[in-house]
């Protein structure tokens, strides 16, 4: 099985105590998810996000159903958290949040993801063909996605 990394970084206006509390809202990854993916966090509330919370999701993967369930494996406020797939479409998920303070109160946030699709040759040629696209433009929607939600939260919070 062959294991895949995605990296991204994004300044974010604010400091990382500013804006870690927006990732801390497990409800605000359905705001920054595309659309298309018709992404559901179904955990019923509370959430109390702490290393060792599971959350369930439903979502959609080119039209198929599909149930995502996730654990929170580290959790740092303001520094890191870290969540892995305990099950859903990948072999491997493993998702490292990192926010690091910037001069002028911003954050350096970088998402390290590694993954793995399995189904041995078939899950390779279906990375080539769709997954490893289909990853990446979903870090973008996210980065786009991000900008004004957390402006909206530092506005409110002022």
């Amino acid at each position: 099985m062959r294991i895949h990394t995605l990296t991204r970084t994004q300044e974010l206006d604010g400091t990382p105590d500013e804006v870690f509390p927006f990732f801390g809202d497990a409800r605000n990854l359905e705001a920054i998810t595309p659309p298309l993916l018709r992404f559901r966090v179904i955990t019923p509330e509370p959430i109390t996000m702490q290393a060792g919370t599971l959350i369930q999701y439903r979502l959609r993967v080119h039209g198929m159903p599909v149930g995502w369930r996730t654990l929170i494996q580290e959790w740092s406020p303001g520094r890191r958290f870290v969540d892995t797939q305990i099950s859903g479409p990948y072999a491997l998920w493993h998702h490292t949040h990192d926010f690091e303070p910037l001069d002028g109160g911003r954050t350096l946030m970088t998402d390290t993801v590694h993954y793995a699709v399995g189904y041995g040759p078939f899950g390779e040629l279906a990375h080539r063909l769709f997954v490893d696209r289909d990853v990446a433009a979903i870090f973008d929607f996210r980065r786009k996605a991000l900008v004004p939600l957390l402006a909206q939260r530092l506005a409110v919070a002022a």
